[in-house]
């Protein structure tokens, strides 16, 4: 029989986890946002409601826009603007598979490149590059009824949050 742990009174995940975005008690002041501009239509989409979600739950953050050509071109641009310290880094990018393994070979490099990033520069980097199967996924997730720049935004005020009012060990 396992040993039974308690929880401190004071915390639980169940009410750490909820993420209230209304709740706020870090807010970053400089984001950046790197995104494709390859599939405009769906990473412009992407884009546009981060920044509408950051605009309505961080609105004193000044956000910059750093467009590139293609998801391939996106960790050298996050790597750039980590150099001037940004509190969080948003990625948008849209892969659409093809019949060769090139769309997998660039979103696997654009992941780990993306999440060393993070790790390196203890900088929260959201990594929204998209690998879908087909152009109706694209319109599913970027046009449609999920809304993933929405969610990245999200993601990126929760950990922003996470780190800025975390004890460092």
């Amino acid at each position: 029989m396992l040993p039974q742990h308690k929880l401190p009174k004071k915390a639980s995940f169940e009410a750490s986890a909820k993420f209230n975005p209304k709740k706020l008690i870090a807010k970053p002041t400089n984001i950046t946002i790197v995104v494709s501009t390859y599939n405009d239509t769906y990473t412009g989409a992407l884009c546009d409601n981060a920044i509408a979600y950051l605009n309505k739950y961080s609105s004193n953050s000044i956000i910059t826009v750093l467009p590139v050509p293609g998801a391939f071109e996106i960790p050298i641009a996050a790597k750039h603007a980590a150099l001037s310290s940004p509190d969080l880094i948003l990625t948008f990018g849209v892969i659409i598979q093809g019949a060769t393994a090139h769309a997998d070979l660039i979103a696997q490099s654009v992941t780990q490149q993306l999440h060393q990033l993070s790790l390196d520069t203890m900088i929260p980097v959201v990594h929204e590059v998209l690998l879908v199967n087909n152009i109706e996924q694209a319109h599913e997730r970027c046009l449609g009824a999920l809304n993933r720049g929405e969610e990245a935004a999200a993601a990126g005020l929760m950990i922003y949050q996470t780190l800025a009012t975390s004890p460092k060990s």
